[in-house]
């Protein structure tokens, strides 16, 4: 960076580093072959150029060493580049299993950001520094992007399924937030910032009061939708049982199976016969229009808190055994 230049965005998470070693790396290999290429184009100029009455030399037929040279050389580069961009790549994807999740929505022209325990905000993100955050993100309307710079992070916000960036931030402060997609007449306007507060103070912000917790919004939309009179937890109900169901493998009646995620729960809720769960009839409505995108992520979020049966009935029974005379204390 030279002074009062800023070159690049600075580094405020543990991604940065990683995407502009892999920049920088990129473009040193460009631009000393382009530079090599140039010198010599110069150098054959001149120490070919034609001289009147000179002998023509005779035509050359080919250099085994040379084309093998040129050929072996950058595609080792080139793998190499390859095999670094695949690393960096699946680490930038691939989420730490213990995030704090925090869920999205875009929408012309603005950001809106729901925390787990209520708060909601709107064009803001308030993040804890040193820990991980994965933001789990839709769109209402059109395409849209979301985009981090000092983060190094940026994924498309598409409308019916979700998309995810995490990062772990590592200096306090607040960096730009931006659409990186032209999404229409304000779409310059539809920026926003990511404020870095320490754990302490990021706890302190959180307790401030946001209302219900997604969880228990969510539970509410269960039982105002009916959702609990079908999905009974034993699996005997018109529906198949949710609980402790989140990142399992369901078989579908069509004979394939799916992995019961975040994308898969808001399908089943907007289009039910889409991927009908096996041994269950088409009987589930669908609630497109009765439930907005907040809503679909809290249902999404209490569905994933509901514990196994195996959890549920193991519960009382260690309870049990610990209240027993002679149990070890």
């Amino acid at each position: 960076m030279l002074p009062g230049i800023p070159l690049f965005p600075e580094q405020a998470s543990t991604l940065a580093p990683e995407v502009d070693n892999l920049y920088f790396f990129v473009t040193a290999v460009t631009a000393f072959f382009a530079l090599l290429v140039v010198v010599l184009v110069l150098i054959f100029a001149i120490k070919y150029r034609d001289r009147t009455g000179e002998r023509v030399g005779a035509p050359i037929t080919g250099s085994i060493p040379l084309e093998l040279g040129w050929t072996i050389v950058p595609f080792f580069i080139a793998m190499a580049i390859f095999g670094w961009a695949t690393l960096v790549f699946f680490h930038i994807v691939r989420a730490p299993d213990q995030t704090l999740e925090v869920y999205s929505t875009g929408k012309r022209w603005m950001w809106r950001f729901q925390h787990i325990e209520g708060q909601g905000e709107i064009n803001e993100l308030h993040v804890p520094l040193g820990r991980p955050v994965k933001v789990i993100f839709t769109s209402e309307d059109v395409l849209h992007a979301i985009y981090i710079p000092a983060f190094r992070v940026k994924a498309d916000a598409i409308p019916g399924r979700y998309s995810s960036i995490w990062f772990t931030p590592t200096r306090a402060g607040e960096y730009h937030l931006f659409c990186a997609e032209y999404c229409g007449t304000k779409h310059s306007g539809m920026i926003g910032r990511v404020v870095v507060m320490e754990p302490n103070d990021y706890q302190a912000w959180l307790s401030g009061g946001g209302g219900l917790s997604m969880q228990a919004r969510g539970e509410q939309l269960f039982q105002q939708f009916g959702c609990a009179s079908c999905h009974l937890p034993d699996g005997s109900g018109r529906g198949p049982s949710l609980a402790g169901k989140y990142r399992s493998e369901e078989s579908l009646a069509n004979g394939t199976t799916v992995t019961v995620d975040d994308t898969y729960i808001r399908e089943s809720v907007l289009t039910p016969q889409m991927r009908l769960v096996a041994g269950y009839q088409p009987v589930m409505p669908t609630f497109q229009g009765q439930v907005n995108e907040e809503g679909l992520m809290s249902l999404i979020e209490y569905i994933k808190s509901l514990p196994s049966t195996r959890q549920t009935a193991a519960a009382p029974a260690a309870a049990a055994v610990a209240a027993a005379p002679g149990a070890p204390r």
